[in-house]
């Protein structure tokens, strides 16, 4: 294995910062959803359980046995990327926070939320091939590049990978399920459902790719630890992207007639 000083080479107070903040972002979207309820707009149980759970899989992806865990195995690696870029946001998104923040903020800030969702860069970026890039291109930079031993040597680097991950995987998730959150702009089903496919091919050419040629490489992981870490690529994201799928057709099912209508009919 080699030796470096990532972030998960040793349990320092700093690798305690991630999950003070995802307990403080749980607990804040807790309060404002019981202050919904006490006010009389109501909110629902739900999606209280999804941010929940979105969170307590992040802080169990960010505890300090993970951190060293997939520090020192790639196949530790793999398993905290695919909670922390697919399942968490994925759950995340389902809980709709961007919604409960502009029904628990103030009228002045909640205007200023909204014209900083519509903005021309978070509308660029939230166009579903934008967003598949940003998420599955990551993946391919980190995976066939140099940048994976990088990360290992340089903590900071290490934390920006994390962040990156999470949030491209929740901007993915939001794109393709335009819901229930309302995004920046309006895509056809259609659009979303061929981004997702792609992905769900991305992901498995990247895990093959990993696979038959040994990438990462440079890293000091042996070959059977590389092999198993690609088949936790290969079957985890097919399993993360099948539940994105089954939210996208139960969403789409259950929305009004009239929103179906109104969205884009093609690409």
């Amino acid at each position: 294995m080699p030796e470096s000083h990532g972030l998960g080479a040793d349990a320092s107070p700093l690798t305690l910062i991630p999950l003070v903040s995802v307990a403080a972002l749980m607990l804040v979207y807790l309060m404002a959803a019981r202050h919904q309820r006490q006010v009389g707009n109501g909110w629902s149980g739900w999606r209280c359980v999804f941010f929940a759970g979105g969170s307590l899989l992040l802080a169990a992806a960010l505890a300090p046995p993970a951190l060293a865990w997939a520090h020192h195995d790639l196949r530790g690696h793999m398993a905290q990327h695919l909670v922390i870029g697919m399942l968490a946001p994925l759950a995340w998104v389902l809980a709709a926070p961007v919604t409960l923040l502009l029904k628990t903020l103030p009228a002045a800030a909640a205007r200023r939320l909204v014209a900083l969702l519509q903005s021309r860069p978070l509308r660029g970026a939230s166009h579903p091939i934008a967003a598949l890039l940003l998420n599955v291109g990551g993946m391919y930079l980190l995976y066939l590049t140099p940048l994976y031993a990088a990360t290992q040597q340089w903590p900071v680097l290490h934390a920006w990978m994390h962040l990156h991950f999470l949030l491209a995987g929740y901007l993915f998730c939001w794109t393709i399920l335009a819901g229930p959150d309302s995004a920046p702009q309006a895509h056809s089903l259609h659009l979303r459902l061929w981004v997702l496919f792609v992905s769900m091919a991305a992901h498995a050419i990247l895990g093959k790719i990993m696979y038959g040629y040994l990438w990462p490489r440079n890293t000091g992981h042996d070959v059977e630890e590389i092999q198993a870490a690609a088949m936790w690529m290969y079957y985890g994201g097919d399993l993360a992207e099948a539940l994105l799928a089954i939210a996208l057709m139960t969403m789409w099912w259950r929305m009004p007639r009239r929103r179906r209508e109104a969205l884009p009919r093609l690409f």
